[in-house]
């Protein structure tokens, strides 16, 4: 039994060995490197000198690693609620039986289809002054009157309301899709059950509907953290991370300092200290979901 076990396993190994090997060398490999030049000055073209833990220190002391950290965290504060509460807002009125429900589930998840640069793009053609297509709409309208643009990506406060929103309309798609699985999950019997008991669909949506998504809330509130600290591309092409520096995230600074000002060493460094702060995110609510899950 042993020999006949110990020859299935090594049949498995060997299908799993050229994903092992493309892992090994794409993926863990490169985060060793990565360890590694956090210890040294290291440029585009060569290993330096080792200078232990000072890219630590200078990063910990370095007012632009601070500012671009807060910005980042800022675009997680204004995206990571927005993007739960629209994908359920999406999902319950794509879930309501309709003749245009078809019609709203391919409307809401097409976006999410296209690539950042794409999306950012399009951003940047709608939101700019004098032919972009919000301003040219308000004055259609009447609501900016005569000659008065908004300038909607030199302004600090406007340019993060630009960003985010592209973020949203590019990206609620898959949560939206998410949400919309998981209300189909939910038995028609229950809610049948809430009606002839008299509930309204407010408070079925806030006894039933909600307590069931919460399962995938709490994924999905991590998953959108990690991937809002990670914002980049769209920040990229719309501001260039102004003005003034204004709105440049943590991931935009590590590619600066690596590839522009030619410092690897540094770049990595600031790369594993986001590394840990969303490690310590992760497991930080990954702890209190267990703690309320004991709890209940």
């Amino acid at each position: 039994m042993k020999i006949k076990k110990w020859r299935a396993d090594l049949q498995a190994l060997l299908f799993l060995l050229p994903f092992l090997i493309v892992y090994i060398l794409f993926t863990i490999w490169p985060m060793i490197k990565g360890v590694e030049m956090t210890f040294y000055k290291w440029t585009l073209i060569r290993k330096m000198g080792f200078v232990g833990l000072d890219n630590f220190r200078k990063a910990l002391q370095d007012r632009e690693v601070w500012e671009a950290l807060w910005h980042s965290t800022f675009f997680v504060i204004l995206s990571t609620p927005t993007m739960i509460i629209l994908s359920i807002l999406l999902a319950l009125i794509a879930n309501r039986k309709s003749v245009l429900q078809k019609f709203y589930r391919i409307i809401f998840f097409i976006p999410s289809v296209l690539s950042v640069a794409v999306a950012a793009y399009l951003g940047l053609f709608v939101f700019q002054p004098y032919t972009g297509l919000v301003n040219s709409t308000l004055h259609f309208i009447g609501l900016l009157p005569g000659e008065s643009e908004i300038f909607w990506l030199t302004e600090t406060g406007l340019a993060w309301v630009v960003i985010t929103i592209v973020t949203l309309w590019w990206t609620v798609g898959f949560n939206f899709i998410l949400y919309l699985s998981a209300m189909q999950e939910i038995p028609d019997e229950i809610y049948e059950a809430a009606r002839l008991d008299g509930a309204s669909d407010t408070q079925i949506f806030w006894r039933i509907t909600l307590p069931y998504l919460t399962p995938l809330t709490k994924t999905i509130t991590m998953l959108q953290i990690i991937a809002s600290f990670k914002v980049f591309m769209q920040i990229y092409v719309i501001t260039g991370g102004g003005p003034l520096d204004q709105t440049r995230p943590i991931i935009q600074l590590i590619y600066q300092t690596g590839f522009k000002n030619n410092n690897l060493g540094y770049a990595a460094t600031m790369s594993y200290i986001l590394f840990v702060i969303l490690l310590v995110l992760s497991a930080l609510q990954y702890w209190i979901n267990n703690r309320k899950g004991a709890e209940s």
